[in-house]
């Protein structure tokens, strides 16, 4: 029998685990990690797509990955404190570019 959808609630009571997922990692010392984002409300969450292609679109074509299963990247996070996966983000905010120096002269007060 299927799980009833609630008003407030927009996603099914019982969530199954996704399948294989393809997650974003970065080289380390230790070899590759698995990278870490934030929610637009700044909680940290595990990432994961559920193909190369959606991966490739969002985060890139350089962008290294592997493939987790969901259990597995929520043990790998998890002593992280980390309890969110996100699956298939779409949106995300552009890389951010180089800082440069600018120096303004602020103009002196004049006594009225």
């Amino acid at each position: 029998m299927a799980q009833p959808l609630y008003d407030d609630d927009p996603e099914p009571s019982d969530r199954h685990p996704a399948g294989p997922l393809y997650v974003p990692v970065r080289s380390g010392p230790s070899g590759c990690a698995a990278r870490l984002f934030r929610t637009p409300l700044g909680n940290r969450t595990a990432v994961g797509f559920t193909s190369e292609r959606r991966l490739t679109a969002t985060l890139g074509p350089h962008q290294a990955w592997t493939r987790l299963a969901e259990p597995a990247l929520r043990a790998l996070t998890a002593p992280l404190g980390i309890t969110t996966v996100t699956v298939d983000p779409q949106f995300t905010a552009p890389a951010p570019g180089p800082v440069t120096s600018v120096t303004h002269e602020i103009p002196a007060l004049r006594a009225a």
